[in-house]
């Protein structure tokens, strides 16, 4: 049904990564109803204050036929079933132009007009997310001391059930089953107690929301109040978002970053605010080709909004502390970029220069490493340096070409691959002199991975015609470890 059969419109206002938003949406085009989108992190803190005003609330989506405020996506599901009214409401969107107290998409000038804002519109809030909002506005979050340890901003087992009884008129069965509830979808842990995960009626069990661990990861604090994603969903929104901010602030060669021009930008003030969703991303039930895409994805950004909020390393021992805490909370764990680079995606290989494994043997992150490492993606993971490839976005669906396009165009420059045919030498990216147990056992066997992955032309054959010699010498670049930035 095209947008000429109606006179009137349908808004849905919405925010990025909102999955209330997304059904809200998805029903409409189910009815084959034309609406009109108006996603909040665009525009200025006006169309933001103009909604409140106008419905009283602050949670997406918000749908209206009209001048007819239809509410949220429960709203509308509940519409839905009520023939009659959405019939009523359908003729009057396509009979009738909008009257002038109706809301108007907003005009193009007010978008991102206000990056300093912030974006205080948040998803519906489901029963679950209702009562942890409920719960920060009580008391019973503080800290409590057990013994010689005090575990600040906790709560104990048996207040909140008596807070349940008390202010919700239900049973303590029922009571506990809530607070089961919140640990079972990640909004919170057990921190005292026995270990099994169970939600304890007592005062020696203790309690603690995920937003109040105490973590020096970038996202630590940020609330998110969504329910849960997959991290296919949710690494495809961050993905777009990640792409519109390296279309905008990368130079062509996808080598220099202009991170002051990222800092200041609203689309990082949004990106920010989704890192939250990572807390309680689904990761375990993800395919190889989706965490692959996912946690590449999330490792470049990240070095990017380390560099932004931290700043970036200037010598040996701050990169050190730089790759093994810089972080985020990914599924409810700590994650730094040493974890991610050789926990996750080199299926918890050593690091560089380490003794031990990031993951032990009993580590839950276990659970969401690759079975088994994948070389490529040291030709998508960009750590900040000059040496480093170029920066890109990449999607599950394409995930191996993608790498394996990546890897051809790395080796084809000179930071990735250099042929001396007189000397008889291979000069290789010291990446592949780091990581040689991903690529070989020798050196003639990762010039061997070279060869084969190295995409057709001169300098293939110039490589070919050095290999064909048995006293062919291998040696590796050194790497410039300056800040790709543009300024």
């Amino acid at each position: 049904m095209s947008d000429s059969v109606f006179k009137g419109q349908i808004l849905v206002y919405s925010i990025v990564g909102c999955p209330h938003c997304k059904r809200a949406k998805q029903t409409l085009r189910g009815l084959s109803l034309p609406f009109s989108d108006v996603s909040l992190d665009s525009y200025a803190e006006s169309v933001r204050q103009e909604l409140k005003e106008r419905t009283g609330k602050r949670t997406v989506p918000q749908v209206f036929f009209n001048a007819t405020h239809i509410g949220g996506n429960d709203d509308l599901q509940a519409l839905i079933e009520n023939k009659e009214k959405l019939q009523s409401l359908i003729d009057d969107v396509k009979n009738n132009e909008p009257p002038v107290d109706a809301p108007k998409v907003p005009d193009p000038s007010l978008k991102t007009q206000d990056p300093e804002g912030e974006m205080d519109f948040t998803c519906e809030l489901d029963k679950c997310a209702q009562l942890i909002r409920d719960l920060k506005m009580t008391d019973l979050i503080r800290d409590h001391r057990k013994g010689l340890t005090t575990y600040r901003n906790s709560f104990q087992g048996n207040q909140f059930v008596d807070w349940l009884v008390k202010t919700q008129t239900m049973e303590r069965s029922q009571a506990v089953m809530r607070g089961q509830e919140i640990l079972d979808r990640g909004f919170g842990s057990q921190i005292k107690g026995r270990e099994d995960g169970v939600f304890v009626d007592d005062d020696k069990h203790l309690y603690k929301l995920l937003e109040h661990e105490e973590s020096s990861a970038l996202n630590s604090g940020v609330s998110s109040e969504c329910e849960p994603r997959p991290a296919s969903e949710l690494g495809e929104d961050l993905r777009k978002l990640i792409l519109a901010l390296y279309n905008e602030f990368l130079s062509e060669d996808g080598k220099g970053v202009n991170y002051k021009g990222i800092s200041q930008s609203p689309k990082f003030a949004t990106y920010k605010r989704l890192t939250g969703e990572l807390t309680r991303v689904a990761v375990e039930t993800a395919s190889r080709e989706e965490k692959l895409a996912f946690f590449i994805n999330i490792y470049n950004a990240l070095v990017i909004h380390a560099y932004v909020e931290v700043g970036p390393p200037t010598n040996m021992w701050q990169r050190y502390k730089f790759f093994n805490y810089v972080s985020y909370v990914i599924g409810g764990h700590l994650c730094s970029l040493n974890d991610i680079e050789n926990g996750v995606l080199r299926a918890n290989r050593k690091p560089i220069g380490a003794l031990s494994k990031p993951f032990s043997k009993g580590d839950p992150r276990l659970k969401v490493a690759l079975h088994l490492h994948e070389p490529l993606i040291h030709f998508a993971l960009v750590c900040g340096a000059k040496s480093c490839p170029p920066i890109k976005t990449y999607s599950a669906k394409d995930i191996d070409k993608q790498l394996t396009l990546a890897g051809e165009a790395f080796l084809e420059s000179s930071d990735g691959c250099q042929v001396d045919v007189k000397k008889r030498e291979l000069r290789f990216s010291r990446i592949f002199k780091w990581y040689r147990e991903d690529f070989g056992k020798n050196d003639k066997e990762v010039a061997a991975f070279v060869s084969k992955l190295i995409g057709d032309g001169k300098k293939k054959e110039q490589l070919s015609e050095v290999m064909g010699h048995k006293d062919f010498k291998v040696s590796y670049m050194s790497y410039n470890w300056a800040v790709n930035s543009q300024h």
